[in-house]
């Protein structure tokens, strides 16, 4: 029997921060596209990293369309405006109440983000961490993906001068 891959929900930082600088998230983002997990992600998670990727990072654009359109996974439904306004308890930014709970619904294994709003161990996170377990990307590369901590050194001041090429770029010409 085939051993069921995790699921994961990627936050919308986690494909900005993918696509603009070739560290943590760029290698979750790898991870994901070599389908060592199912990326799961909500309308508004892809549409809140095309937003800002267009609006801070222009030159990116085209880099976040391959890279997603690339990548293997599913997209789950936002959670009605009712949903919303019922959880406003759930964590301690009001915007990130529907990526919460689109990944509670999705009953995935992990959220993965940079938002520490999601994975501060404290009060802030209490009523979230009952339902879902978020996680920090470099926590993810290392207790889920199995890295070592030498291999997350290597990796935490990289520049993209450092690659040949983005993989979802290399991938795609080979």
């Amino acid at each position: 029997m085939a051993e069921r891959k995790l699921r994961v929900f990627l936050d919308a930082n986690v494909l900005i921060r993918g696509v603009t600088l070739p560290r943590f998230p760029y290698e979750v983002l790898w991870h994901a596209a070599r389908r060592d997990f199912v990326p799961v992600f909500s309308p508004l998670v892809l549409a809140s990293a095309r937003l800002y990727v267009r609006e801070l990072f222009p030159k990116h654009v085209e880099d976040l369309e391959l890279l997603l359109a690339s990548l293997p996974g599913e997209i789950v439904p936002n959670p009605a405006p009712e949903d919303v306004a019922a959880h406003s308890d759930l964590v301690r930014d009001a915007k990130d109440i529907p990526v919460a709970l689109a990944a509670i619904s999705a009953n995935v294994d992990y959220l993965v983000t940079t938002d520490r709003d999601f994975t501060d161990l404290d009060e802030t996170t209490a009523e979230l961490r009952r339902y879902l377990k978020p996680v920090r990307v470099g926590t993810f590369l290392h207790e889920m993906m199995g890295w070592t901590h030498e291999q997350l050194s290597a990796v935490e001041q990289r520049r993209w001068e450092d690659l040949e090429r983005a993989f979802w770029i290399r991938d795609l010409k080979e």
